[in-house]
């Protein structure tokens, strides 16, 4: 298997969640699994984590460790339920309801959000079913809009709805994700990402949440809509890693307007110093075809370019036809992008303290001597993190330690090829030790170079900076 900076999250669900199917996942690239509690039950998801930690046990440390990602379902608005779908004309004017008594009607369509009518006000948009059906508030009365159809279509059963610009009423944790962040401290999961995430304090809640169990999973924050994005920066520095979540995040603001708005994240993640992954519609034609499209392919790279730590897919792997075939392709297109270098938001990083700047003398020092890599030892996963930061140029890093827990969260980190060794308490041992190891991966060589950084063997962060020579 090719090695390659960017890490890859596939999404597991009916098409990918038998072990078989994992096992090519991983095989061709998977690095994270993705368990999207919008749709799973904790019963999936158990089938799920038992299989990624039986394929963690077995596989070779080659592939790496497959990380584990829970997905919050968050503060979701729907339609009603209907028992067949209702044939909506654009020029049409109905009725958005709050009544208890309605459900989905040719006239009526309920919406299960109590807030909706003091929030929305004459002449904005509502969208439902991720934006292929649109409306526009004409009046509003104390239970009722009337809307005109703007985009018209079928209208099924409990379908998804966005209000555009309109500042939601709902908690940033729901009573259903609190069971389901229990569920992953529970099965000690890698990562939970955090859906419609508002402000520094939505992430500050779920930090207290798992702090109280003494929880090390990381914090991913998706950003999904203009209050998210305004508040990017202090989001930023809160979470450990941020998603641009293009789904709800195309439908919340100006689609025009994404590709800037995702190189405003990846800008932001990349000044803070956080982990950052690109999401949703990657390779979505690859759900019925075999191959992408030209535009999705370069999609891909342009992510990778502007420094993405990973890219996700959703329905490609879940529900799709072709999933392996779909890492597969992720995996080939960025080993053909990461030839180039990237867009270049590292050299704006606001983290000058002396732990990242050896962090940086380490990278200069790797690609002057033309080192075959940078090798990292760890017990936090804090040195790997910083050393990422710098985004070393087609130079890959190693990073090595004995912490079972930093082993998984390394899974996600771009540029990071992770090790687990027993012991790194003797430092002679444990360079030795990294150096059979290296060597037995890297057959074509019989000798290597490679730039140390050991954050392990001082009471400070790091404390030395070597060229190994095997």
């Amino acid at each position: 298997m090719t090695i390659t900076k960017t890490k890859i999250i596939a999404t597991i669900g009916p098409s990918t969640s038998d072990y078989q199917t994992l096992k090519k996942l991983h095989a061709c690239g998977m690095n994270v699994a993705r368990i999207n509690m919008s749709h799973a039950s904790h019963m999936d998801a158990e089938n799920v984590i038992s299989s990624i930690k039986k394929l963690n046990k077995h596989q070779s440390s080659i592939y790496g460790p497959i990380g584990i990602l829970l997905d919050t379902q968050g503060p979701e608005i729907r339609t009603g339920v209907s028992q067949s779908d209702i044939d909506l004309k654009t020029g049409d004017i109905v009725n958005l309801t709050i009544r208890d008594e309605v459900d989905v009607e040719t006239s009526s369509i309920k919406i299960n959000y109590k807030g909706l009518i003091k929030n929305v006000e004459k002449g904005s948009k509502i969208s439902i079913d991720n934006g292929l059906l649109n409306f526009k508030v004409l009046t509003k009365d104390k239970e009722n809009l009337k809307c005109k159809v703007l985009d018209g279509g079928k209208l099924g059963s409990k379908r998804h709805v966005n209000l555009p610009g309109v500042r939601v009423d709902l908690p940033s944790i729901t009573k259903k994700d609190r069971k389901d962040i229990n569920f992953a401290i529970k099965n000690n999961l890698s990562f939970i990402a955090l859906s419609f995430v508002r402000s520094a304090n939505d992430i500050h809640t779920l930090r207290t949440i798992l702090k109280r169990k003494k929880s090390s999973i990381e914090i991913i924050a998706k950003i999904e809509n203009q209050e998210g994005l305004d508040n990017i920066h202090e989001i930023t520095q809160a979470a450990d890693i941020v998603m641009v979540a293009r789904g709800d995040l195309g439908i919340e603001t100006d689609l025009a307007d994404l590709p800037n708005i995702q190189r405003r994240i990846m800008y932001a993640s990349a000044k803070w110093g956080r982990r950052s992954i690109v999401a949703t519609h990657l390779l979505e034609s690859m759900i019925k075809n075999p191959t992408p499209t030209r535009a999705e392919v370069t999609d891909v790279a342009n992510a990778i370019y502007e420094g993405a730590d990973a890219v996700m897919l959703s329905g490609e792997t879940s529900v799709g036809k072709y999933p392996v075939q779909c890492v597969k392709m992720l995996k080939k297109i960025s080993a053909k992008t990461e030839y180039f270098r990237t867009l270049g938001y590292e050299k704006f990083l606001q983290d000058n303290s002396d732990w990242q700047n050896i962090a940086i003398s380490a990278r200069d020092l790797a690609e002057g001597i033309s080192a075959d890599a940078i090798v990292i030892i760890t017990r936090s996963g804090q040195t790997a993190s910083v050393v990422s930061n710098t985004k070393p140029f087609r130079m890959p890093i190693y990073a090595f330690t004995n912490n079972q827990d930093t082993y998984s969260h390394l899974s996600i980190i771009g540029g990071i090829q992770p090790y687990f060794i027993k012991s790194i308490t003797n430092k002679s041992k444990t360079i030795s030790n990294i150096k059979s190891i290296l060597l037995s991966s890297n057959n074509s060589k019989k000798s290597l170079k490679f730039v140390l950084i050991a954050g392990v063997y001082s009471a400070s962060h790091t404390d030395s900076i070597q060229i190994i020579s095997t």
